[in-house]
């Protein structure tokens, strides 16, 4: 029997790119899956994309700004009285922005840190009661920056060290609570995300979006560009029995783009 079915899984950031992928995988499992974004189109997008998996399950949507606390409380409330239990909260909302550290104002940074780090930050005490009950897993998609600084990236790997941190001590309250807490740190991924990223980072240093993409997939060493489904591989055995012993532990799917041993 698949140890999936019928748990319920919260991906934020759910509506595209690696949430999706991984809600993808575990609705493929016989998870009841709850998509939350900020966007109506996009949920419907991706409740389409979700459904034409092979078995998957239709995922449930909830439109939310997690900048907010009322939106992380809606969220609670909607996971609350839809299932009244929560098994599984994947935090992968979130899209910091690259460039010019000069001309970031305070704005962007202000608004990473909202979506990304305190989104996180909330859903995790909002929903731990219920994860609590279930003995239930939290998974955290952070980014490689969060241990290799750039200097085009400084606000993405400031809120990404953020959440490193975050979730290596929320793992101690797991260990005591019965929750397992973890991290993934993907590298490059092909989704809108990163073509934005690559966008972002040609403006500030005056390139093609090309040139970067290649300059990036050479430096960092790697065959290819990861995908979704890399990530969500992942996420699924994190989240599984075989995995109960691993705790507070971030790992890179990055290809081996990750230079140091930390």
């Amino acid at each position: 029997m698949n140890e999936f079915k019928d748990k319920v899984v919260l991906v934020s950031g759910g509506s595209r790119g690696i949430g999706r992928g991984i809600a993808t995988a575990f609705a493929c499992q016989g998870a009841k899956t709850v998509l939350v974004a900020s966007s109506a189109e996009h949920l419907a997008a991706a409740v389409e994309h979700v459904a034409k998996a092979k078995g998957a399950v239709a995922p449930e949507t909830c439109i939310a700004d997690l900048r907010t606390m009322p939106g992380c409380e809606s969220v609670q409330r909607f996971v609350a009285n839809r299932f009244g239990q929560c098994d599984i909260l994947i935090n992968s909302a979130g899209a910091t922005r690259a460039g010019a550290f000069i001309e970031q104002g305070e704005d962007a940074w202000q608004d990473g840190f909202a979506l990304k780090f305190f989104g996180c930050v909330r859903l995790c005490r909002l929903l731990w009661p219920m994860l609590q009950g279930s003995h239930g897993h939290v998974v955290n998609i952070i980014g490689g920056a969060a241990r290799t600084p750039d200097p085009d990236f400084l606000i993405g790997g400031s809120v990404n060290a953020a959440m490193h941190n975050f979730t290596k001590g929320l793992a101690g309250l797991g260990r005591r609570d019965g929750i397992n807490v973890n991290a993934i740190l993907p590298g490059l991924t092909a989704t809108d995300r990163v073509e934005l990223l690559f966008e972002q980072r040609a403006k500030a240093n005056g390139l093609t979006i090309n040139e970067v993409r290649e300059q990036q997939i050479k430096k960092d060493g790697i065959a290819r560009l990861g995908t979704p489904e890399d990530i969500a591989a992942l996420a699924l055995f994190l989240c599984s029995s075989a995995a109960r012993h691993i705790q507070g532990t971030a790992i890179a799917v990055d290809g081996g783009a990750t230079p140091g041993v930390y």
